[in-house]
């Protein structure tokens, strides 16, 4: 393993390439990434490169909005069917119909979605920008937010909107089971629960903190507690105890009764250390998106960069 990172942090350098990755991919890729982030993080990330190639090690709808903000460079994805469950649960067509049943609405989507839906879309947002991405648009104004009911539903409760949501879901965050989390904290009743805002309501109601990836990080680093429950995928496990050597984390349990006992992605666990030498020997594959769809995705995104200035 250490001789295939040094053969693809030689062949970064040789081809100028920059290799991005989210919080949720393996830990060998998240060591040998220039930068390791949020969505929020990794588009305004792309959106800065000098590199003449961009390898973003996450899932399909990332590595798109890289492309989108870099058109003229050349965007590679170590495997093509690292997808998203919850971009998955918004079909296009079926958007369009949806956004027509309901005019006059100003259409607020989630990253995680398709460039097609960004294309329908007036503004884009992160779980780490939400509140002020929808708090951007006046109260009388009647607003879509899609796909993700659950982050819709947490950012209505704080914002005391009234948005209409898209029925999708992420099934990573929707396999924690509340039982299961209940006994946990009853084994260890010093540890916080900390909760994406992906993550069902009932799951949110046990939460000390709810936020991004990298919020929870951030609130890990400069908590004065020692011990954690994090309900979110376990891949940001090891970037939080990187960051916190001497505190205890624990993942959420999942409904599914497995070996890990904890929420993963299979799609971000599609990408591997060798599918990324391979992506950089090869330049490929790389996204392509029509150039119709490109014109109008990349101003919601625009928009919403503006407002995380």
């Amino acid at each position: 393993m250490e001789l295939l990172k040094q053969k693809i942090l030689e062949l970064k350098k040789q081809k100028n390439a920059v290799i991005l990755a989210h919080y949720y991919q393996l830990p060998e890729i998240q060591e040998i990434a220039d930068y390791v982030g949020d969505s929020l993080g990794l588009s305004q990330e792309a959106e800065k490169t000098n590199a003449k190639i961009i390898l973003f090690a996450g899932v399909h709808f990332m590595a798109e909005t890289a492309k989108l903000l870099n058109p003229s460079k050349k965007v590679i994805l170590p495997d093509l069917e690292a997808g998203c469950s919850l971009a998955d649960s918004c079909p296009p067509a079926a958007f369009k119909k949806f956004i027509l049943e309901h005019p006059k609405h100003v259409v607020i989507t989630y990253v995680n979605c398709s460039a097609e839906i960004k294309a329908m879309s007036h503004l884009v947002c992160t779980s780490s920008n939400a509140e002020k991405v929808v708090q951007s648009i006046p109260e009388d104004v009647p607003i879509i937010f899609a796909p993700d009911k659950n982050l819709g539903n947490y950012i209505n409760k704080i914002s005391n909107r009234k948005m209409v949501l898209w029925n999708g879901s992420c099934i990573v965050h929707e396999a924690f089971s509340i039982d299961k989390l209940i006994d946990l904290h009853k084994q260890h009743p010093d540890a916080v629960i900390i909760a994406h805002p992906e993550s069902e309501t009932h799951i949110l109601k046990t939460a000390t903190f709810i936020g991004s990836t990298a919020e929870m990080i951030d609130f890990v680093k400069h908590s004065q507690h020692q011990k954690f429950i994090v309900a979110t995928e376990a891949g940001i496990l090891y970037k939080m105890q990187l960051d916190v050597p001497n505190k205890i984390l624990i993942p959420a349990p999942s409904i599914a009764d497995n070996t890990c006992a904890c929420s993963e992605c299979a799609f971000m666990k599609l990408n591997t250390l060798q599918k990324v030498y391979d992506c950089l020997v090869n330049e490929s594959p790389e996204i392509i998106i029509p150039v119709e769809i490109a014109k109008k995705a990349i101003l919601p995104i625009k928009r919403m960069l503006e407002l995380s200035k």
